[in-house]
């Protein structure tokens, strides 16, 4: 029996990067020698053990073999005459496709070491094209690597792949689990590049796809289109710390422009509501979480607003403010409407040379925030005989609250 250290824990080694979860294949063993050493199974598809101390993952090492369509379909072979080789060369990439063994010696057999120093995504063998999900994983390595560039023949093959519909098989949790490991990722941004390369972001997220090649108006983004936009605001949204709703909906807040008929354009007048069905739509396919569909509604619908609200003579009303409050439940739910507001920002920041922009409106909206909340709405309610009249009294407070918050801001400077 041989115990070997593999995949992600030795690539971020070699890059010096804090490391991964250990994996280990075991070459040389049965499920039965497994067991009499203490090991716990855990693997449904294939044999995957769990150390009786450490509670790491160990697995048999296996060969796979095509039998279907899409994720599911792999037969796979574990035996003790399977060689370390023969299971690396199952991986996807060759930067993940390197082992270290109890004696330390480095295996490669892929060249992974040399494309780690040259960044590059390369794929491990021709058996690449039978699993759509390597190309997800592949976007994903790219937002996490934003250095890294896609070998020409990986991205020949992924287009293949796209091309043969193996992607219209991937099954819609997986595509989420890996676009929102990608947009958590460093350069989210990447991702949605590569996927755009390939051919995949117009089978998987077309709503995304349609924004390439439609013009922002001018006077606010005069070197770039919407889907260039959208790289800058994810790139934003990344370089913020933004949780992962937060970055969905920067992702998504646009999505409308991508249906604004070519007459109007550069304006997209509406362009909210028409990206709301889409939104849904894209959110029920991909059975994204509440948490990440509610506040990519909220930035889609309300990000203008929030951008419009300022200290000049244009500003939002009071009362305006404060509907829009209400509608985002900034009583029951301030850390939503922290994202919400972060969102809009990196979609300000989201334009060339903007990245490190001043965004007052931030702050404004906070301040009425604070003071939207500080209304005491027992007191409004007791006060009411008639308790039909509470909601309008409460809004009248929180009204009053905020246009007094803001003019002391305003008086401040």
């Amino acid at each position: 029996m041989q115990i070997y250290v593999v995949g992600g824990a030795i690539r971020d080694e070699l890059l010096g990067r804090p490391g991964a979860d250990r994996d280990y294949v075991v070459v040389g063993a049965t499920p039965d020698q497994m067991l009499a050493a203490g090991f716990r199974p855990v693997g449904k598809d294939f044999p995957v053990f769990l150390h009786p101390r450490t509670q790491e993952e160990y697995a048999l090492a296996r060969t796979e073999r095509k039998c279907g369509r899409g994720y599911h379909g792999f037969t796979f072979h574990a035996s003790p005459d399977v060689t370390l080789e023969e299971d690396l060369a199952r991986r996807d990439l060759t930067i993940n496709a390197m082992a270290r063994g109890e004696d330390g010696v480095l295996v490669d057999p892929f060249n992974g070491r040399a494309d780690l120093q040259a960044r590059i995504l390369r794929h491990v063998g021709p058996a690449f094209v039978e699993d759509p999900v390597r190309i997800l994983r592949l976007a994903r390595f790219a937002a996490r690597f934003g250095d890294f560039s896609v070998a020409p023949e990986t991205l020949e093959l992924m287009r293949r792949m796209v091309t043969e519909g193996e992607v219209d098989h991937l099954v819609a949790e997986r595509v989420w689990q890996e676009l929102a490991r990608g947009l958590m990722e460093d350069h989210p941004q990447r991702m949605i590049e590569v996927l755009r390369d390939c051919g995949a972001l117009a089978r998987l997220l077309p709503e995304v796809d349609a924004l390439f090649g439609v013009p922002q108006r001018p006077e606010y983004h005069p070197e770039v289109d919407t889907g260039a936009h959208l790289l800058l605001v994810l790139q934003a949204a990344a370089a913020m710390g933004l949780s992962l709703p937060a970055r969905f909906a920067a992702l998504t807040h646009d999505l409308g422009k991508g249906r604004t008929p070519p007459a109007e354009w550069p304006r997209h007048i509406g362009h909210e509501a028409r990206g709301e069905p889409l939104l849904l739509a894209l959110c029920e396919r991909l059975r994204v979480p509440a948490d990440c569909r509610e506040l990519a509604r909220l930035v889609m619908l309300q990000h203008g607003n929030v951008h419009r609200a300022g200290f000049g003579d244009n500003h939002l009303r009071p009362d305006t403010m404060v509907r829009l409050m209400e509608r985002c439940d900034v009583q029951r739910r301030p850390e939503r409407f922290e994202d919400f507001l972060l969102a809009c920002e990196a979609d300000h920041r989201g334009r060339l040379g903007w990245a490190a922009s001043p965004y007052p409106q931030g702050r404004l909206w906070r301040v009425a925030a604070a003071a939207f909340r500080a209304v005491e709405g027992g007191a409004i309610a007791r006060a009411c005989a008639d308790k039909a009249c509470i909601p309008a009294r409460l809004h009248e407070a929180r009204v009053a609250a905020v246009s007094r918050a803001l003019d002391e801001l305003r008086a401040s400077g």
